[in-house]
């Protein structure tokens, strides 16, 4: 387990967390803190309490949002999936039914082949 230091507020915390994971946090509290800075900007001196719960607020809306986008991707990649499999049943009918007409075709053509040559009699063959 590391442990570094992160400002947040204006304020020093001691956070433990995870080894590897030092700059993943480190940028998580930039990120809050820019937030913060960014909020104390729009509203001014509202007291540090209110601005930290405002900031939490604003990433969780942001998070639910996010939320909300990768069920809605979710759900249209299983429609997607589903149209994809509809679509490939529908190409192997259409190659079956292209290789029935054109094997039927083949012996349409074998018989009349073969009605021509007894007809001719004698002659040369075709086909």
């Amino acid at each position: 387990m590391s442990h570094i230091n992160v400002t947040i507020n204006g304020r020093q915390y001691r956070m433990a967390c995870e080894e590897g994971q030092e700059v993943r946090l480190l940028k998580l509290a930039e990120s809050l803190e820019s937030r913060i800075e960014s909020l104390r900007g729009k509203f001014g001196e509202i007291g540090d309490a209110r601005l930290t719960v405002m900031a939490a607020l604003t990433v969780c809306d942001e998070l639910q949002d996010a939320g909300n986008r990768i069920r809605a991707l979710e759900d249209e990649l299983i429609a997607l999936r589903d149209v994809r499999s509809v679509a490939a049943d529908r190409a192997k009918a259409t190659q079956s039914a292209v290789a029935s007409a054109l094997n039927a075709a083949a012996d349409r053509i074998e018989k009349t082949t073969q009605v021509l040559n007894r007809t001719i009699g004698g002659g040369v063959a075709i086909g």
